[in-house]
């Protein structure tokens, strides 16, 4: 059983057509993702420009690896902060693994409802909470408060955690969860790092400027 759960999810379907009427009726967060993919499913072409969106998210947040490169760029471009750019990416990557580990623990399995379409394979048929929910908080935490901007890495919180619903691969409560976990790492690392910089020799905080 442990190892079912840890291989591949099931194949996702080509696209969100519509659910199939004859399957049973859905409840509580099941209804609820299958109301959002519905929604989704009848906007027609904009509906599909939503799912490729999502898909393209979730390329670019899987196993953090999106994350971790921004950081490390962060890292290469901003040499007076390398070192808090390097420790934030270091964070995401807490955070990401963090999530898998939690994973580990509850095992809990992705959706599996007729009424739900999975629209992009993963990497387990491990659900909750979502690793790309929780490492894309920590980074926008972290890496939000770098750049000065910190509302328009939450509104990315938003995004991700939505894209993972309209993808059918997460439950509202992984989503809400993995946020959450983020946010603490996040926030922690932060107040961590900002007293290593203020800690930090004059000479030295120079020698980097």
């Amino acid at each position: 059983m442990a190892d079912t759960l840890d291989r591949s999810g099931p194949s996702p379907t080509g696209d969100l057509s519509p659910a199939d009427p004859g399957a049973g009726p859905a409840s509580g967060e099941v209804a609820l993702l299958a109301a959002v993919q519905d929604a989704v499913a009848r906007d027609g072409w904009s509906g599909d420009a939503v799912v490729a969106t999502a898909r393209g998210m979730s390329l670019f947040g899987e196993h953090a690896a999106g994350w971790l490169v921004i950081g490390l760029a962060g890292a290469a471009l901003d040499r007076p902060r390398r070192r808090e750019w390097l420790g934030s990416a270091a964070a995401v990557a807490f955070a990401h693994g963090a999530s898998i580990g939690v994973k580990r623990v509850v095992r809990r399995r992705r959706p599996e409802h007729p009424s739900v379409r999975v629209l992009v394979g993963t990497p387990s048929r491990l659900s909750f909470p979502s690793s790309h929910a929780t490492s894309t908080t920590a980074a926008a935490v972290l890496y939000g408060g770098l750049l000065g901007r910190r509302r328009t890495p939450l509104a990315v919180v938003g995004l991700m955690a939505l894209s993972r619903l309209v993808l059918g691969v997460h439950y509202p409560s992984d989503v809400a969860t993995g946020t959450a976990l983020g946010a603490a790492v996040g926030a922690v690392a932060r107040r961590v790092l900002r007293r290593r910089a203020t800690n930090r020799p004059l000479s030295v905080r120079k020698a980097t400027a």
